[in-house]
């Protein structure tokens, strides 16, 4: 997804390419100082490799206990998508292309609401 080969991430954690793709396949378990050094060099939070666990019901982050809006975008700023989204959004340097980017999505959101309400 960023374009780090398993190669490239093993030198940067001291492993080699064949032990990451045994913990990317599942075959050995990643401990937390392990997962916590993935995260670092990905630069990603530690968040983002349990994206499809399941959560807690009524579980938030501190900082996103403000409403159930301000938690589906926390959670979704933490996702693949979300991390994906915002990096390709960041690296655009014209604020017009970006300003028509967000119109598209308020279109985009608004036509979806109206779909399920038909």
């Amino acid at each position: 997804m960023i374009g780090m080969s398993q190669e490239k991430l093993g030198e940067d954690v001291g492993l080699t390419f064949q032990q990451i793709q045994k913990y990317e396949k599942g075959v050995n378990r990643i401990g937390a100082s392990r997962l916590f050094q993935l995260s670092q060099v990905l630069n990603v939070p530690i968040q983002f490799f349990f994206q499809d666990a399941p959560v807690e019901s009524g579980v938030a982050p501190p900082d996103a206990r403000q409403s159930g809006q301000d938690s589906v975008i926390y959670d979704f700023l933490n996702s693949r998508e979300g991390l994906e989204l915002n990096r390709a959004f960041v690296r655009i340097s014209d604020a017009r292309v970006r300003r028509s980017i967000v119109e598209l999505m308020r279109s985009l959101s608004s036509a979806a609401a109206s779909d399920r309400t038909v």
